[in-house]
């Protein structure tokens, strides 16, 4: 077995356990690039803390994701290591911990949003990516009731390596945007909209049916389209630095 071997084990091994409450990946963002994320919702606000923290010592960073005022309220009144950062993002739902430098330098994604609603899910795309090392251009409400307005954003975003899309109600912007761009596309339908259709399902069976080629993730996965989008760009600026 040689090094690079030994160390491909000993990553795919490492396991946190947080008593009888969870059982951490801490390695995963080594393994497949993509941090592994504390889904806050459901969890117990008295458990909340000790899994952060957990991961956090473990990792170096952590991001927890769809956190409530009340979860938040006890995260802040944990005891945090010395000089851990902490940045919560009440739009987004999120928040992260962080003891060691954000990377970067790993690409740029760029992240649309139809309509206003849209925003917070958009905001937990931009999150991730940003923590997982990738520059950020957004833009919101640029939906295509006033497509107009989505132009000079397109022009501003022209060298992005990837595309968040969040689009809800009849969620037809990622299609559009696919057809203008030359950056792989991620369609992130979002759970706005009311009666037939409602809550995303018009918006995600639109993204799948789209005649320009788009990826389309699960409705309001914010987190799954911005770690996809800078897993993407992650590997393209690579391949950039390579040539």
């Amino acid at each position: 077995m040689d090094l690079d071997e030994a160390v491909r084990r000993i990553r795919a091994q490492r396991i946190s356990a947080v008593g009888d409450l969870a059982k951490l990946d801490v390695c995963r963002a080594e393994r497949t690039g993509i941090p592994e994320a504390i889904l806050a919702e459901g969890k117990d606000k008295a458990d909340l803390p000790a899994i952060c923290l957990a991961h956090l010592q473990g990792a170096g960073s952590v991001i927890v994701t769809r956190i409530s005022d009340e979860q938040m309220e006890a995260l802040q009144s944990a005891a945090l290591p010395e000089g851990c950062q902490m940045e919560h993002n009440r739009r987004a739902r999120t928040v992260v911990l962080r003891s060691r430098e954000r990377p970067s330098g790993r690409g740029r994604v760029g992240i649309l949003a139809a309509g206003t609603a849209d925003i917070p899910v958009a905001e937990e795309a931009r999150v991730v990516a940003e923590e997982m090392g990738c520059t950020v251009l957004y833009e919101y409400d640029v939906g295509v009731a006033g497509i107009h307005r989505l132009f000079p954003c397109l022009e501003r975003m022209a060298d992005v390596d990837a595309m968040v899309v969040a689009a809800g109600r009849e969620g037809t912007l990622p299609a559009v945007v696919a057809g203008l761009v030359d950056a792989p596309v991620i369609g992130l339908p979002v759970s706005t909209g009311y009666g037939l259709g409602g809550s995303g399902l018009a918006a995600l069976y639109s993204m799948l049916q789209s005649c320009s080629v788009i990826a389309v993730v699960n409705v309001d996965a914010g987190f799954v389209a911005g770690a996809f989008a800078a897993r993407i760009a992650a590997q393209k600026s690579y391949g950039k630095k390579q040539i």
